[in-house]
């Protein structure tokens, strides 16, 4: 048989660990293979003997996946532990299924040690197995077999007896009662699949465990391969073609920014963006409607996606944006509409109020899926999660046909009250949470800083910068250090119109939108203006006054798309408002800047969109700009040295303070946020005080 997911255990590599690091290894195997389980699916569970920390003597603890740990890269504090016979009492105060829920409530009551990890919702169905060694995942391969018609009977033919079912019950106490109850009677079983949602296995030690899991795995794949062997088309084949790849990208940029501005009317969202091959062959084929109306299954899936997407027509293949765009909104409302119901039906006296009732996930044929969500993270998840579901319909339809969980079950879990207390406990979200800023002059200091000012506050932002060797190592740096789901990096010229509006459309692609743009990008010159060429004057142009211009243009026209406001920030200076000797050229671009500025909050505001400008002085601190010839030349202006130009512009403020980075940057997240939402046509002079350019 293929080995279509391989054995990766060594035992070179875990031959000194413990039975806990045994166990944290394998769950670190599986869990790093999104074929196995997805990110934050799946547990694992090992019942290992240590020494009570209050009588010393040895007692049995369950080590089981705590609530919200990834198995990929969990560590051992990502394990809750448990006294199982702590568990085992448990089941005295279980009243039946109706009150399952409460039981819950008694889990930390059975903590070992302390253990502040909380237990999750699974951990009864770990416990109550009457093995050492358990592990509960969702492979797309199985998962095919269970959310298939005739699950019972695939599942007898393709595992011989040696893998049983249960049909499809919500993940609590009672399913693990149901699973004890099994195994006990049936102890020639290896594992059993659940209806629906996926398989759990055991083993008498980790890696028997491991390898069990492959088995199963490999055993359901190499039937869906030898099946799909025999296929000539998947999905009722194909129904329309796909656009060329850049053709696909070019659709996805004129279409999010209308798109997730409509689904921003609760809440606003980060896009995600996803043309993968088995993207495609779905939402391209006959079946694709058909399909996602039935709604996924396995309870990872739609907790993440929802119970179903918007399939978003195009009959032929042939209708472009505006075609799409002008059946946004009645497709959009009555989707919007149809999960109302749904909640109506549903809905008992203890429910959880409907949430957003927009869709996570949106299928286009001829161009791929966009997925939406608070943080770029949560909405490529998403994209994975239905590629998942994706291919379990394509296993499921290879056997017989796939059928979804009724919209009570998964009403139920969507609304589950555990999950919803789940919800409620997440942090509260950073100020920029769910926003998309673009900066130019990224790679500089002060564009650098800022970047990392917006990251802090979970912003998603985009970095551009002429300087493709710095913009490289400053997106790995801040990627390194934020996470790299928030920063994409783009080479711009700022006086290039194509290559601005290139720059927007990828920040569009990349994650839905643009909320914030700051305009960074600068240069600096000094001369007499005798001595200063038309080439001079003309560069100082470009970059400070037309590229401002040119990049604001483009904000404009995909902030007026989304209908949503936003925030643009110029980084002028203290030049603007007050000139200096000889620098006409740079005084003069930097003046223009700042009553461009002025011009665009008078055009912006009907559309919620202001701008503002911050006015920095003297900022030398890592600054590209000040290490040219610029430095120099100011320093000969004031016949100083270069060593003493700081001290100079240190001592001729108001505040005898020098001015960094940081501190531009922390005025430019004053502008990007909320706490600026009055706030348009504005000048925030950091300069640590100079008269002369005080605003009037």
């Amino acid at each position: 048989m293929t080995a279509h997911v391989p054995d990766l255990w060594n035992d070179a590599d875990c031959a000194s660990f413990s039975e806990p690091e045994l166990l944290r290894y394998r769950s670190n195997l599986l869990g790093s293979d999104l074929r196995i389980t997805n990110f934050g699916g799946g547990n694992t569970s090992a019942k290992l003997m240590a020494a009570d920390p209050l009588t010393g003597d040895d007692t049995e603890v369950l080590w089981v996946k705590g609530s919200g740990g990834d198995l990929g890269s969990m560590a051992l504090d990502g394990f809750a532990t448990l006294y199982m016979s702590q568990l085992q009492s448990l089941k005295g105060l279980y009243r039946g299924i109706d009150h399952e829920d409460e039981m819950v409530g008694y889990l930390p009551h059975c903590t070992f040690d302390l253990n502040p990890r909380p237990a999750s919702i699974d951990t009864p169905l770990h416990g109550y197995l009457p093995y050492a060694h358990v592990d509960h995942m969702h492979p797309d391969a199985v998962i095919a077999i269970a959310t298939a018609d005739d699950g019972e009977r695939l599942t007898e033919e393709i595992f011989g007896g040696e893998v049983g079912w249960l049909p499809w019950q919500r993940p609590g106490f009672d399913l693990g009662l149901r699973l004890e109850e099994k195994a006990r009677a049936e102890p020639e079983l290896k594992g059993i699949i659940l209806g629906g949602h996926g398989v759990i296995n055991w083993g008498s030690s980790s890696k028997e465990c491991y390898q069990t899991s492959l088995h199963i795995i490999n055993v359901a794949a190499e039937h869906l391969a030898q099946r799909e062997r025999k296929a000539s088309v998947f999905f009722g084949g194909p129904r329309v073609d796909a656009l060329s790849p850049a053709d696909r990208r070019a659709f996805a940029a004129e279409l999010l920014p209308s798109l997730r501005g409509k689904l921003s009317r609760e809440e606003r969202k980060v896009g995600h963006f996803d043309d993968r091959d088995e993207v495609l062959r779905f939402v391209n084929s006959q079946r694709a409607a058909e399909l996602a109306a039935i709604g996924t299954s396995c309870p990872d899936h739609f907790l993440r996606t929802k119970i179903r997407p918007l399939f978003v027509d195009r009959a032929s293949g042939g209708e472009g944006v505006e075609e799409v765009l002008d059946g946004l909104d009645a497709a959009l409302e009555a989707y919007a509409a149809d999960y109302a119901a749904y909640y109506e039906r549903c809905k008992d006296p203890g429910s959880p109020p409907m949430r957003d009732p927009y869709p996570v996930v949106v299928l286009v044929p001829g161009v791929g899926m966009l997925t939406f969500a608070k943080n770029k993270t949560i909405a490529r998840q998403a994209a994975e999660f239905y590629v998942n579901a994706i291919e379990v319909m394509r296993g499921s339809t290879l056997l017989t046909d796939y059928s979804g969980l009724s919209e009570t079950e998964a009403f139920r879990i969507e609304y589950w009250a555990l999950e919803e207390a789940k919800l409620r406990r997440m942090p509260p979200e950073k100020s920029l949470s769910r926003r998309v800023a673009l900066v130019t002059g990224a790679a500089g200091a002060i564009g650098k800083a800022t970047a990392a000012r917006l990251l802090m506050e979970k912003c998603c932002v985009v970095l551009t910068d002429i300087d493709e060797v710095n913009l490289t190592a400053t997106e790995q740096e801040l990627a390194a250090e934020f996470g790299a789901d928030q920063v994409r990096s783009v080479a711009l010229d700022v006086t290039d119109e194509r290559s601005v509006d290139a720059a927007c459309s990828d920040a569009v692609v990349e994650f839905g939108g643009l909320d914030i743009v700051v305009c960074s990008a600068g240069l600096a010159s000094s001369a007499a203006v005798e001595d200063t060429s038309l080439e001079l004057w003309q560069r100082n142009m470009d970059v400070l006054a037309t590229g401002y211009f040119l990049v604001a243009r483009a904000a404009f026209r995909l902030m007026k798309k989304q209908a949503t406001g936003g925030s643009l920030i110029f980084i002028t200076s203290k030049n603007a408002m007050a000139a200096s000797p000889q620098a006409s050229a740079y005084c003069t671009a930097k003046a223009a800047e700042l009553h461009l500025a002025r011009c665009l909050a008078l055009e912006g505001a009907d559309h919620g969109i202001r701008v503002n400008s911050v006015n920095p002085d003297a900022v030398l601190r890592g600054s590209k700009i000040w290490d040219s010839e610029w430095r120099k030349a100011r320093a000969e202006a004031y016949d100083i040295g270069t060593d003493e130009l700081e001290e100079h512009y240190r001592k001729r403020s108001l505040l005898g303070e020098s001015v960094f980075p940081e501190d531009i940057a922390e005025a430019v997240y004053f502008f990007a946020g909320d706490r600026s939402a009055k706030s348009t046509g504005n000048v925030l002079n950091v300069d640590a005080g100079h008269p002369g350019a005080f605003p009037r």
